[in-house]
């Protein structure tokens, strides 16, 4: 279950909590077992108050709206529903993590958008595409009737513009042209070729750290995909730490966990690969920040804002997601795919 369940007694004493209560508090059942559930609120007299009318019969349910408390970690809004449980003596206590719905909100909305702009831009490419090629070949054929060499200039100007808009309509198309290739994926393999590829780039300046969980197992996906899902990510991050490379302060950290009983999709996991690329660049742009991983968006002169796009789509396509928080000082893109 996603809901966060816990079964009290009278008094408030917990006496059963659910797995998602657990992980949301990162404490153990153990822990919460015999504890005053109360005192994990911000506002424990809410609470309180509720459990006096749940014994007093006041209600058959009661809701309203608390902060719930989290080790080492900011409380959580919640949406609370105090109810008398069928058991004679026990208290069934629902929460819904506020947080957690405007999460799934804005999944969804990634995802849908994600599959509006595939066809978009599916469409797009194939309009461009046919013109373009009539287009270069009639100032091919120009140029084969032309004397004057400075007329040429203008025909390479035409063929030159049209090649480069032909490599972009290929990279547009790009991710519906390779096939899906399975196999089994050690993503700090993956890491570790990106890390190699990024370093190479920048030899200079840049300091790429790892953190890593070697004991993530294996999964089945698509290595070549996921290796070029992080290296635009990587690139990116590398790009806007432009100033801080030549300062010779710019740090990547590539740090790998695993999460347990998340949700994402609006499907819950027991298990998902956390990969987080973390920088200490500028930050994303403000005006950009809701869309970054919209086609053509880009935050820098002469990108071509399909990196993130692209991997966006390779993930999707591993039934996972990519999320960005992002201050100045710290972006954190992080990659979520469900582990077997």
């Amino acid at each position: 279950m996603s809901t966060l369940v816990a079964v009290l007694q009278p008094d408030g004493a917990v006496q059963f909590a659910n797995a998602a209560l657990e992980n949301t508090l990162g404490l153990s059942r153990r822990t919460l077992e015999g504890a005053d559930f109360s005192t994990f609120f911000t506002d424990p007299a809410l609470l309180q108050t509720a459990l006096a009318g749940a014994r007093g019969q006041d209600f058959a349910a009661l809701r309203y709206e608390a902060s719930l408390k989290r080790l080492h970690q900011d409380p959580v809004p919640v949406h609370v529903n105090v109810a008398n449980a069928e058991q004679v003596g026990e208290i069934l206590v629902e929460l819904w993590p506020l947080e957690q719905q405007a999460r799934q909100d804005r999944e969804e909305r990634l995802r849908d958008q994600a599959q509006a702009n595939k066809e978009l831009i599916r469409n797009l490419a194939h309009e461009i595409k046919n013109p373009l090629g009539g287009i270069r070949g009639a100032a091919q054929l120009l140029e084969m009737e032309l004397d004057s060499r400075e007329l040429s200039e203008y025909t390479q100007v035409i063929i030159h513009e049209a090649d480069r808009l032909q490599s972009l309509v290929d990279r547009l198309l790009a991710p519906h042209r390779h096939p899906h290739l399975v196999g089994d994926v050690n993503i700090h393999e993956v890491c570790e070729r990106v890390r190699s590829l990024v370093l190479v780039e920048h030899p200079q300046g840049l300091k790429v750290q790892r953190d890593y969980d070697t004991s993530i197992p294996e999964f089945r996906g698509d290595r070549a995909q996921l290796i070029q899902a992080v290296l635009n990510i990587v690139q990116n991050a590398a790009q806007a730490l432009a100033e801080r490379i030549a300062a010779g302060d710019a740090v990547i950290t590539l740090r790998t966990r695993v999460a347990r009983q998340v949700t994402f999709g609006r499907q819950r996991y027991r298990l998902a690969l956390e990969l987080h690329v973390i920088d200490n660049g500028p930050g994303v742009p403000d005006a950009i920040k809701e869309r970054i991983f919209y086609p053509l968006v880009s935050g820098r002169d002469g990108g071509s804002g399909l990196g993130l796009t692209l991997a966006q789509t390779f993930v999707q396509r591993h039934h996972g997601l990519i999320e960005c928080d992002s201050v100045p000082g710290r972006t954190d893109f992080r990659i979520l795919i469900p582990l077997p």
